[in-house]
């Protein structure tokens, strides 16, 4: 089942493995080589380059199509590294107040004082290695190993922002208050993840950085002051009644911030995103309301032009109490009721109510309104991502969301037919072997494809946790964070696959069995809790193959 292509000659890029068809991930011997890798791929992008996800012995590069994918790895294993140019410019000091719980506990395992602890951290330069955990977290290296220390063997629940701590090899700054198993050898007042700042994360990948020992440590406040907002009536929008289990604001996601830390996010059923907004005559991207499982109520304010796709779903509109409908024995019905087709545009007049049903079958809708949803952006995209807190909070009862103006035909579309979505049997989804698959033998690849899987409730956008027979791993040990993407399958020590979705992290330390293909992932998001999923291994699709070259033994 592995699918490795490595080199015959004596490359710093050891092999490039691919990682589903849309992403390669080259191994290298050392984070030296990383780093190498990493600032040519920012200084000169390949032909098609959509992401670079650095980690501690591999860079993962993401491609915009299969083909460019499959140039993308070939390139590497044909680049010689060169070192990164060292300069003077753009040290980055993060004053650090050195009083950290477990200041005592670091010095003891490094043989160290205290003092010689806090001299040993600021008395170095660290080199940004690569983001991940949250926007903004930059795991960083230093010049020597003298502060190589475990990670707790029982991780808090809650560090605070700003905790300066130690892991491994590494150092890094909590950008927020979030769970942890660092050590914690001090505090700052630094800002490093600030969304009003042009560049928001205060280190990047490739960046340098001293540690500073102060007494007392100086917030940084937010770098310009926003305007109080003024309360406005929403003159043309959508009100929101009931947001369901869940309901969010939806776009295409947004691409290229890897290296700091983010997601793409966006729509989970990416198709049916797009028939929604193709429906009510938007451009493809434009923002729209991601809802799970029925439930989700809303009110036009203003005449509106709407359309939901995705999970089959009755659609209720229900008139206000004020406008009456004829009755056939003559008389007059106040709040009369109709029900409107999904996947087909329709008028929501000013004060109507539409109600989204439970699904018959699929678990995802898309409710588009012609315009599109008017939030701000947040890095390019009006997505909300549930990983990282970046973008539109959930929707609450009695919000009101605004119209834009994101429309590109003077035309509503004409309705459609929809595919057929998950219900109670069983859905394939096709995967390709993962950069990891040789963690485990036949038996265990076998057995991912031949049971079925059951969608827990403890699913969400980050993640589909599946139950079922657990894999066993042929290789002890951990695996060092690489990056992941949409469709990866992680397994966990406990052996069972979690399949990542739309707000994944961004790097991850299980072994990845396999990959499902990009054109599956819709269906995927379709699933509802409770469904089965059986998986099936496929050949990489023609314009994506593989070759194996063995190394010459010196």
């Amino acid at each position: 089942m592995e699918t490795v292509m490595q080199t015959t000659t004596a490359k710093r890029v050891r092999s490039v493995r691919p990682v589903g068809t849309r992403a390669v991930l080259a191994e290298l011997d050392g984070l030296q080589d990383v780093l190498a890798l990493q600032d040519m791929l920012y200084k000169s992008p390949l032909p098609g380059q959509v992401d670079v996800l650095a980690a501690a012995e591999t860079v993962m590069v993401v491609g915009e199509s299969a083909s460019a994918t499959r140039a993308i790895g070939a390139r590497l294993l044909e680049l010689e590294l060169t070192a990164p140019e060292v300069t003077d410019s753009g040290l980055v000091v993060i004053d650090t107040v050195y009083d950290g719980d477990d200041l005592a506990d670091v010095a003891e395992l490094t043989g160290l004082s205290v003092d010689g602890v806090i001299a040993a951290h600021s008395g170095q330069i660290w080199t940004v290695a690569f983001a991940g955990f949250a926007p903004g977290f930059g795991y960083m290296v230093g010049e020597n190993e003298a502060l190589t220390v475990p990670r707790r063997s029982s991780p808090r629940t809650a560090v605070p922002a700003g905790s300066v701590a130690l892991g491994g090899q590494y150092s890094a700054v909590y950008p927020r208050r979030s769970p942890g198993g660092w050590q914690l050898i001090g505090r700052t007042g630094a800002r490093m993840w600030d969304l009003d700042r042009s560049q928001p994360a205060l280190v990047r990948p490739g960046d340098r950085v001293q540690y500073r020992a102060v007494r007392e440590v100086v917030t940084a406040g937010a770098s310009e002051a926003r305007e109080p907002e003024k309360e406005h009536h929403t003159e043309s929008g959508l009100r929101i009644l009931n947001p369901g289990a869940q309901s969010l604001i939806q776009d295409l996601g947004r691409r290229g911030y890897g290296p700091l830390g983010v997601s793409a996010a966006g729509a989970l059923d990416r198709a049916s995103l797009r028939r929604a907004n193709r429906l009510v005559g938007n451009a493809a991207s434009a923002a729209a309301i991601e809802s799970v499982n029925g439930g989700l109520t809303v009110e036009a304010v203003g005449d509106q032009v709407i359309a939901v796709a995705g999970a089959p779903a009755t659609l209720t509109v229900q008139s206000p109490s004020w406008v009456e409908s004829e009755e056939p024995d003559g008389g007059v019905q106040p709040g009369a009721r109709r029900t409107v087709p999904v996947a087909a545009p329709f008028a929501l007049l000013d004060g109507e109510v539409l109600t989204v049903g439970a699904p018959e079958s699929g678990f995802r809708n898309y409710l588009a309104i012609r315009g599109g949803v008017d939030v701000p952006e947040v890095l390019g995209s009006r997505s909300a991502d549930t990983m990282s807190g970046i973008g539109p909070a959930p929707l609450v009862i009695g919000q009101t969301l605004p119209i834009g103006r994101d429309t590109e035909s003077t035309a509503v579309g004409s309705p459609e037919l929809q595919p057929d979505f998950p219900g109670t049997g069983v859905t394939v989804l096709d995967v390709v072997p993962g950069p990891r698959a040789d963690w485990f033998d036949q038996e265990a690849l076998d057995s991912l494809c031949g049971q079925e899987w059951l969608v827990t409730p403890q699913s969400n956008r980050v993640g589909m946790r599946l139950d079922g027979t657990p894999l066993k791993r042929t290789r002890e040990g951990e695996l060092p964070s690489e990056g992941t993407m949409a469709g990866a399958l992680q397994i966990p020590p406990a052996g069972l696959p979690v399949l990542f979705l739309a707000d994944h992290p961004i790097t991850g330390g299980y072994p990845v069995i396999g990959v499902v293909r990009d054109e599956h992932l819709d269906l995927a998001a379709q699933v509802p809790i409770g469904g089965r999923i059986r998986f099936r291994f496929v050949r990489d699709s023609p314009d994506f193959t593989t070759t194996v070259t063995k190394t010459p033994e010196k």
